[in-house]
């Protein structure tokens, strides 16, 4: 898959940048309002009872802040943070080496959960609900199984396909919490916040016109904001006003409604190609030189939230909101 400018995945330039952007409590943190409240509550309580917070599963697209929460909820609760991915634990020792190396009540944090082996999974379910594990010692007839106690702690799950977890893992988690996109109000405030921590200028309208073009995600947020910078630096006075945003996010091909090139070759082949719809999942990924579970999983789900196209039993098929964007006329108005 070809780099984009609002591929909401982390690339290597925005670690840095969300390192220094993230907000380290609830009260900072911006958006998310139910998830937020309910968190307060579960972190009060466990505090109060001097218990770690029940294990807590985060799940929605990428780049809303699930690591964001995860820091939070360990410095709310006071405790240490151990950060991983399921495809780094690649045995069961791996992961039984970090749970073991924790301390009471630490929270642990596994990104993109839904990517664990399954003996790795089998492990962590014992390590989840009676804070042991069980080692095997030896090999053939003479092996025999060793219980370790654990710490107390809590596991805090991410992940972009919650439909992949098994069952069994995922009802062991007590906390579940689907992360939204943001709307443009939260995306504005949140591109203030981060122009004023990296001492970037810009105004109201500078940034609203970022935040409308940001797919209400705010890792692209950040981003954009940093590569308009750029142009308002270079070409500009140094202030980001609307004239200014407005060109570089041109400029950068990301349109008022933060569809980029790749985005609107979709949307202009199923409507040139196939009559505007429907068509099957596996002739558009063919058409448009992709593959299909990266067209479902990656570009789709921005284009059905925000109407551009709908799945039917029949195929896929472009909205009035879609071609009314390009300036064209529908089917429906031709006839």
């Amino acid at each position: 898959m070809e780099k984009r400018m609002i591929n909401t995945e982390m690339m290597p330039e925005d670690d840095h940048l969300e390192s220094g952007l993230r907000p380290t409590s609830l009260s900072e943190y911006i958006g998310q309002s139910k998830v937020k409240q309910n968190l307060r509550v579960f972190i009060e309580a466990a505090k109060k009872r001097k218990e770690p917070l029940d294990h807590v599963l985060l799940y929605g697209p990428p780049g809303l802040g699930k690591t964001t929460l995860a820091g939070i909820v360990a410095e709310e609760m006071g405790v240490s943070l151990k950060i991983t991915s399921g495809p780094a634990i690649d045995k069961p020792g791996d992961l039984a080496a970090i749970l073991n190396n924790l301390s009471e009540n630490d929270v642990l944090f596994i990104d993109e959960i839904h990517r664990l082996n399954k003996q790795v999974e089998e492990v962590l379910y014992p390590a989840m609900e009676d804070f042991a594990i069980d080692i095997v010692i030896g090999k053939g007839a003479g092996a025999r199984s060793v219980r370790l106690d654990l710490p107390k702690f809590t596991l805090v799950g991410a992940t972009t396909r919650a439909g992949m977890l098994t069952a069994p893992l995922r009802d062991r988690f007590g906390v579940v919490n689907r992360l939204e996109f943001y709307n443009v109000a939260e995306l504005m405030q949140i591109i203030l916040r981060s122009a004023n921590v990296l001492a970037i200028k810009v105004d109201d309208e500078g940034a609203l016109e970022i935040a409308k073009r940001s797919r209400g995600t705010p890792r692209l947020a950040n981003r954009l904001l940093k590569r308009v910078r750029d142009f308002a630096e270079v070409e500009g006075s140094g202030m980001i006003d609307y004239d200014v945003a407005k060109k570089a996010l041109d400029r950068l091909e990301v349109d008022s409604m933060g569809l980029d090139q790749t985005d609107r070759g979709i949307l202009m082949t199923i409507i040139e190609k196939f009559g505007g719809g429907p068509v099957g999942l596996e002739t558009l990924a063919a058409a448009v030189g992709e593959d299909s579970g990266t067209l479902e999983d990656v570009y789709e789900p921005y284009l059905i939230k925000n109407g551009f196209i709908n799945r039917t039993p029949r195929g896929r098929i472009v909205t009035e909101i879609c071609y009314k964007h390009f300036g064209l006329e529908s089917l429906y108005e031709q006839v």
